[in-house]
C-alpha cells in the first residue's frame, strides 16, 4: 500500500504521496513501457492527491487525449485513497533525453486535458485545458491557476529499478490559500528551486515527514529573510490501487446479446483498469434475454 498525508499552514495547503506500490502494480498490469510508467505514474500520483480533496462517494477523473504515441490515459480517484487507471499505448516508447532522463513530454505529446468531478448530481463537472508541455505535472499546475484559479506547485516522479520494477515513486502538491501572503509565496518558489527531485529525496531515504518538513523548513524571501511558517498534519492513510470492477460490466441489450450467442457459446470481457477477465454464458443474462 501507499500513503499520503495531507495538512494545512497558514497560507497553504499541502498533499504529498508515496505511489511506489501503486505505480508497481500498474505497471504488473499494463506492462508499460519505461517511459510509459512514467508518464501513468505520474497521472496515477496526481489522481491520489486530487482524490484526496473529494467528500464522501465523489470520484475523480482525469483523462488526457493527446497527440503524442501514447494517445490518452485515463485515471479515476475516490475520497477513501483509492485509485485506477489504463492507457491506450502501455507498449509506446521513446528515445532518453540527452540527459538520461525519460522524455515523458514528447511520449505523451499535445492535447487536452479534461477533469471530470462525479459529486452525485444530475451532470458531472468537466473542466478542461491544454496540455502543453506533456511532463504531468506543469499541465496539471496551468489547470489549476487557470481553470480553478487555485496557485499550485505539483512535483512528480517515478524512479526504475529496472523495466518490471518500480523504485519509488511520490509527489506533493501545495495549494495556496486565498489571501497568501506574498513573502511566503516568494520563499516558497525559491524552497523548490531549491531541493531535489521527489524521487531522489526518496531514493535518498527521505519519508514524506521529513520531505514535508524540508519544503517548509530554513525558508527565506528574496530580503534573505527567514521566514517560519508552521503546518499541520490532518490526516495521514493508506492509498492503493483499487478496482471495484465486478460482473455488472457488461451492459448489452437484449439485441445484441442474443446476435452474440447466436455465433459463440460464451461471452469474454476484460477490465481496462485491472486486467480481471470474465466469462458470461446465455445462462447469465436469462433476466434480460426472456423479457418480452
Amino acid at each position: 500500500m501507499g500513503k499520503i498525508i495531507r495538512g494545512v499552514s497558514k497560507n497553504a495547503r499541502f498533499f504529498l504521496v508515496d505511489s511506489t506500490d501503486i505505480v508497481q502494480e500498474a505497471l504488473d498490469i499494463h506492462k508499460c513501457s519505461p517511459t510509459g510508467i512514467d508518464a501513468f505514474g505520474r497521472l496515477l500520483t496526481a489522481g491520489v492527491m486530487m482524490g484526496s480533496t473529494l467528500k464522501g462517494k465523489d470520484l475523480l477523473t482525469l483523462r488526457t487525449d493527446t497527440d503524442g504515441l501514447l494517445n490518452n490515459m485515463v485515471v479515476t480517484a475516490d475520497s477513501e485513497g483509492g485509485v485506477k487507471g489504463y492507457v491506450s499505448n502501455p507498449s509506446a516508447d521513446v528515445a532518453l533525453k540527452d540527459n538520461g532522463r525519460s522524455n515523458v513530454g514528447a511520449l505523451v505529446g499535445k492535447g487536452m486535458l479534461r477533469i471530470i468531478k462525479d459529486m452525485g448530481l444530475k451532470e458531472p463537472y468537466v473542466g478542461m485545458s491544454p496540455i502543453d508541455s506533456g511532463e504531468i505535472a506543469q499541465d496539471l499546475a496551468y489547470y489549476f491557476f487557470n481553470s480553478d484559479q487555485t496557485p499550485t506547485v505539483i512535483a512528480l516522479g517515478v524512479n526504475l529499478k529496472d523495466e518490471k520494477t518500480v523504485a519509488c515513486a511520490g509527489g506533493y502538491m501545495i495549494q495556496l490559500l486565498p489571501g497568501a501572503e506574498e513573502c511566503f509565496i516568494g520563499a516558497l518558489e525559491e524552497k523548490i528551486n531549491a531541493i531535489r527531485p521527489m524521487t531522489e529525496l526518496m531514493m535518498g531515504g527521505m519519508d514524506l515527514k521529513r520531505i514535508l518538513k524540508l519544503l517548509y523548513e530554513d525558508m527565506s524571501s528574496e530580503a534573505n529573510e527567514k521566514l517560519i511558517e508552521e503546518y499541520e498534519i490532518l490526516e495521514e492513510k493508506e492509498v492503493g490501487y483499487n478496482c471495484n470492477c465486478d460482473r455488472g460490466l457488461i451492459t448489452l441489450g437484449k439485441k445484441e446479446l442474443n446476435e452474440i450467442f447466436e455465433t459463440q457459446e460464451f461471452l469474454e470481457t476484460e477490465c481496462h483498469f485491472c486486467g480481471k477477465k470474465y466469462k458470461f454464458t446465455r445462462e447469465d443474462f436469462k433476466d434480460i434475454l426472456e423479457v418480452k
